[in-house]
């Protein structure tokens, strides 16, 4: 799909916003964020007495003074967060009018901005059908070209298998993993929250539904195709037949819900037809996972 997915003064409203990474890191390159390593910073965290081998330009003559011993001030060293973004690229994600799709990249294209405007690092990875097309772990401000051009030229086809996929990558260190998906993977996701879990990573789910799934407005016998196997199915549409999925369209937003709090992960629904400034600014910003500057 090659298109321009944002307009022009877009950006100048995403500078307004930061993310929020709400850990402490101890991998990765030097960065803006605090890391629960001691490193030359300028925020002071903590002293230690002193051992032969220590630079004696970070003796603490004060101290020395009040105790008669030697203390080596610490302070916090500052590192890189890292954003691993998973998207969801199988055919169910190109259904509606407009498409999930282009929310989809539009919401990888803005999160990938604020993380790259942070100095942070960033792995956009399109999830499809078993597998991951990995992305090349990218930082600093002249990258996000880059991914523009790939955003642009996604496509998507396949089955969606969330866990399988999620779960081949080797994650390492703490971070921020964020999918963008429909979720409507029979198989569900306690799987991958689980993995990610165990990886140490903060977790944001954001799901993207078209409208045509969340508001009904056809009745009479209609044929429903599914879009990533084929099958067709001949359903009637009634009041009680709309009545019916609401109540498991609702039910399966809550499970979601409940799966994000018991795995301590940011829940955000977004509709397609909605704008990315909806979204930002409102859905993103009442879960926490951006802050105003």
């Amino acid at each position: 799909m090659s298109e321009k997915i944002f307009d022009d003064d877009f950006f100048q409203k995403l500078n307004t916003l930061k993310l929020s990474l709400n850990m402490r890191l101890n991998q990765g390159m030097s960065g803006a964020r605090k890391s629960g390593a001691k490193g030359t910073s300028v925020e002071f965290s903590d002293f230690r007495e002193y051992m032969l081998g220590d630079d004696i330009r970070r003796i603490d003559w004060n101290a020395y003074g009040r105790m008669d011993k030697l203390f080596i001030k610490q302070f916090m060293e500052e590192k890189e967060g890292i954003y691993h973004i998973f998207l969801d690229t199988s055919k169910s994600m190109d259904y509606g009018e407009p498409k999930k799709s282009r929310l989809a990249m539009q919401l990888a294209g803005a999160i990938s901005y604020l993380v790259l405007n942070n100095l942070d690092r960033v792995y956009v990875t399109r999830v499809q059908e078993n597998s991951l097309s990995e992305g090349k772990g990218l930082s600093g401000r002249n990258s996000y070209k880059r991914i523009l051009a790939e955003l642009g030229q996604v496509s998507f086809d396949g089955k969606t298998t969330l866990n399988r996929s999620i779960m081949s990558r080797n994650i390492k260190g703490r971070g921020c993993s964020v999918i963008i998906s429909d979720f409507l993977d029979p198989a569900g996701i306690e799987p991958l929250l689980r993995y990610l879990k165990y990886k140490k990573q903060q977790i944001v789910l954001i799901q993207v539904l078209a409208r045509e799934e969340v508001t009904i407005d056809k009745e009479g016998s209609l044929n429903l195709i599914d879009s990533e196997t084929g099958d067709i199915v001949r359903v009637t549409v009634n009041r009680r037949m709309i009545e019916t999925y609401n109540e498991q369209l609702e039910k399966h937003r809550h499970q979601l819900s409940l799966l994000a709090k018991r795995y301590e992960a940011g829940y955000i629904e977004a509709v397609a037809d909605e704008s990315i400034d909806k979204v930002l600014f409102t859905g993103m910003q009442s879960a926490g996972f951006v802050v105003a500057k």
